[in-house]
């Protein structure tokens, strides 16, 4: 066996400073390995299966410098190492979304992105069920410019550029995170199975033809349904000219207004192909210029033409529809947009409240309003379902995480949650053991670890009532009450009703680089949360509440009036309340409740208006007084 790293070492990296560093990997069995490094030596020798380690002591931030590894017949020399801090990102998608999709609204990042002290690893998406791997299958370290600017997790992005400006060290981000994921598939074994309704499945789990044999049904049946969608599409097989031709000219399309649901737009439940068609003016000032199309977000996948040119598709809902049309596509006069739509199960939809234009740099049109459509191709049956084995128990733990373990952090950063609102009870517990069986496997009990709680999504309600991603919240707001060295970064006012995955990333990057402030780097005295809920006291007819985390004050945002409070008498039905600010306490009452016994704030999946913040600026938690939810 040749002399061998980890991916995690290699040139480029980032160590963590003030701590003990393993440098780890393997070799022939019994043969001695020298690590170089800072001026110093360090000797060991593989034991019977080839593996070895050194440790070299803790060091001050500063680099670049080199390493030199060699054992008797092989040297590699790691290049271009800086120490500085290091921090794992991890959890699902609002974590995996990268700057590309936000950058838009950032583009100020663009010039102000040069900083090659901070560097991103991205450990790729895995999988394993057979136990922790040793190692990744690929990934690199990367400086940070305007190139790779694009790649980088926003929220990591924002995170590491504060703490870069306020310690000016350098900051390595791994990025470990898979969208979608519930946190069953960031557990161990050690401690997933407490939770599992089925723990008998992780043994089943192991079985690779048991995996390989459902993936090729599924891939055979889904494949089937698009090939189906694909040879009856007369949209695509129409004569002399498919739809999407520039020339094509419809004559029994329906009109319609976009954006809308397909129940709408009266195409009721339609499963399948359904084709959309726009007539525009182009100004002489787009005319030939490359171009930008914003359509939206789409229900399901879309392919999208321009005057008959395929200028982007997406396989799936939930990405912004941003296209690039190139320089020669467009000209003056009359144009023509198609999408072909796909819809997987007969809720489809061009998303409301998002941009729907095509524009330069100089004009811009603006596409809502009235369209053509045509149904292109019905299916029967909705798109059968697929297994995402990335969701299943232990999988990504073992593959994406174990294999970081050795590597020393300054902690960890974690957005996840969206993917558990389906049983949001228990989280809480569940996202304790993973805290602290993390903690234990790096072998640090008091490792940082700062969370997002999830933002407000979904139309608000105008009534109070029950709530899964509220009641998700309030299990991710307890966990605080059991884990020490933790933060919680208040999300509740940077969501979009109508976006799983809102693009305010870095008001969520700074709030949990202000946790890491207090948490991880010792600025005990700084604000860096909102008020968290601590205790109530009943009197009279009045519910008094008592925060933590008050700051210079409690504050009712944008008015006098408290917003989003409800309360209840022991039968729990609750009513919009009266809420004031009074000191550093908030007192809540409704005439129709003499006798007041429970108390809930910003409990609804988007709490429009919530308005409790200190005067720092920072929102409070979303709460209930209710001993068991």
């Amino acid at each position: 066996m040749p002399l061998r790293l980890p991916l995690l070492l290699s040139d480029g990296m980032v160590l963590q400073r003030d701590k003990k560093v393993k440098i780890w990997g393997w070799a022939e069995p019994r043969e001695t390995v020298t690590v170089n490094f800072s001026g110093k030596s360090y000797m060991t020798v593989t034991d019977d299966d080839g593996k070895w380690e050194v440790t070299l002591p803790p060091m001050q931030p500063g680099g670049p410098y080199s390493m030199e590894i060699k054992s008797q017949n092989s040297v590699i020399t790691i290049k271009d190492i800086l120490i500085g801090d290091v921090w794992v990102c991890s959890g699902q998608s609002n974590m995996v979304v990268p700057m590309e999709r936000v950058i838009d609204i950032y583009k100020e990042e663009l010039d102000d992105c040069d900083i090659p002290l901070i560097r991103q690893f991205t450990v790729p998406d895995r999988y394993h069920f057979k136990g922790p791997k040793e190692d990744l299958e690929g990934g690199s370290w990367e400086p940070l410019n305007k190139e790779t600017v694009f790649r980088f997790s926003a929220v990591g992005y924002f995170f590491a550029k504060a703490l870069f400006r306020r310690y000016n060290v350098p900051i390595g981000l791994i990025k470990a995170c898979v969208g979608g994921t519930p946190i069953e598939a960031w557990m161990s074994k050690d401690i997933v199975y407490k939770f599992l309704e089925n723990p008998e499945e992780l043994e089943k789990l192991k079985d690779d033809s048991y995996i390989e044999s459902v993936k090729k049904e599924q891939e055979a049946k889904i494949k089937a349904w698009f090939d189906y969608l694909d040879t009856t599409d007369i949209g695509l097989k129409n004569q002399p000219l498919p739809f999407f031709d520039e020339n094509y000219s419809p004559s029994d399309w329906k009109i319609v207004n976009i954006p809308a649901t397909w129940k709408e737009m009266g195409l009721d439940s339609t499963i399948g192909v359904v084709w959309f068609r726009k007539e525009i003016d182009i100004p002489s000032c787009m005319a030939g210029k490359p171009a930008k199309l914003y359509l939206g977000t789409i229900v399901d996948s879309d392919f999208t033409y321009v005057n008959g040119k395929l200028i982007g598709s997406t396989s799936y809902r939930y990405p912004p529809r941003k296209y690039n049309i190139p320089a020669g596509i467009l000209k003056e006069g009359k144009n023509t947009i198609v999408v072909r739509v796909i819809s997987n199960d007969g809720n489809g939809e061009f998303v409301k409240g998002k941009e729907y234009k095509i524009f330069t740099e100089d004009c811009k049109l603006d596409l809502k309003g009235q369209w053509l459509c045509k149904v292109g191709a019905q299916a029967k049956e909705p798109l059968p379902p697929q297994t995402f084995w990335q969701y299943k128990p232990t999988g990504l733990f073992n593959g994406m995480i174990a294999p970081l373990l050795n590597y020393s952090i300054k902690g960890i950063i974690w957005y996840q949650g969206e993917s558990n609102t389906d049983r949001p009870e228990g989280y809480c517990k569940k996202l304790c053991a993973l805290v602290e069986d993390w903690r234990k496997k790096w072998g640090d009990s008091n490792l940082p670890f700062l969370y997002v709680q999830l933002a407000n999504f979904m139309e608000a309600k105008p009534q109070p009532c029950e709530s899964n991603w509220a009641r998700l919240r309030e299990e991710q707001r307890r966990a605080l009450l059991f884990l020490d060295n933790v933060g919680m970064a208040v999300a509740i006012d940077l969501g979009e009703w109508n976006d799983l995955h809102p693009s305010n990333k870095k008001d969520v990057g700074e709030r949990l680089a202000l946790l890491a402030q207090k948490v991880a780097y010792g600025e005990k005295d700084l604000v860096a949360s909102g008020p968290l809920y601590k205790s109530m006291k009943i009197e009279g007819n009045k519910a008094v509440l008592e925060f933590s985390e008050v700051g210079s004050g409690l504050v009712a945002k944008g008015g006098d009036m408290l917003k989003h409070f409800a309360i209840a008498g022991k039968d729990k039905k609750f009513v919009w309340a009266n809420a004031a600010v009074e000191g550093d306490k908030v007192v809540v009452w409704h005439d129709s409740i003499q006798n007041p016994v429970y108390v809930r704030y910003a409990w609804a999946d988007n709490p429009e208006g919530a308005n409790l913040y200190n005067k720092e600026g920072l929102p409070a938690s979303p709460f209930t007084t209710e001993d068991e939810i």
